[in-house]
């Protein structure tokens, strides 16, 4: 007796699985497709936040020994310009000015405003020689103008006081009398840099 063939049954394929099960499986890989592509697009997004430009910043600066330290309302441009300005009219010569800001620029990174200025004379320098050839290490003196969070700029240095301290053994009190004399020429810079110009 032979039995009806059922012309409907589901086909299998080359490993004996039935239709519905071979498409669950192909559905699964699909899947894995899916979270494969969202993978590399993470991954994708990722490096392009990496690459894109960095904020670094180590804080505004605060008040320390040996220093002084001139919070302004100035933007950082302003700021240095002024400074320089000020240099001049006091009888200083602007003889170097270094900072990072462009430098980093160029390498993808953004850091805030940073100038430093080396001010300084002939004349000072001839003195301090008389009395401690040592000390002309620290030629030119400093002043460093720094960009805050908010977008204002702070004037800070060291002072030639404390600047010239260590060489005070070999010049004796000549040379802390020279120091505090730069001290009052960068005093006078400062005032002067820090008040509003029409």
């Amino acid at each position: 007796m032979f039995h009806g063939v059922r012309h409907n049954a589901e086909p299998s394929d080359a490993k004996g699985r039935s239709g519905h099960q071979a498409r669950a499986i192909t559905a699964d890989r699909g899947n894995g497709s899916h979270l494969t592509l969202a993978a590399i697009c993470g991954v994708c997004a990722l490096l392009l936040l990496i690459a894109l430009p960095r904020l670094a910043h180590g804080g505004d600066m605060a008040a320390r020994q040996g220093w002084a330290v001139h919070p302004t309302p100035k933007d950082f441009p302003t700021l240095v310009k002024d400074v320089i300005a000020a240099t001049k009219e006091e009888g200083l010569i602007v003889v170097t000015q270094a900072g990072p800001t462009k430098a980093a620029a160029a390498r993808g990174i953004t850091i805030p405003g940073n100038r430093v200025i080396g001010v300084f004379n002939n004349d000072f320098a001839v003195r301090i020689l008389a009395h401690s050839t040592p000390a002309m290490i620290e030629a030119p003196v400093r002043l460093y103008v720094t960009e805050n969070t908010d977008g204002s700029a702070t004037l800070s240095y060291k002072t030639a006081t404390h600047v010239f301290a260590p060489y005070f053994d070999d010049g004796g009190a000549e040379l802390a009398d020279i120091a505090a004399e730069l001290d009052r020429y960068l005093a006078a810079i400062a005032q002067k840099s820090v008040t509003t110009r029409p």
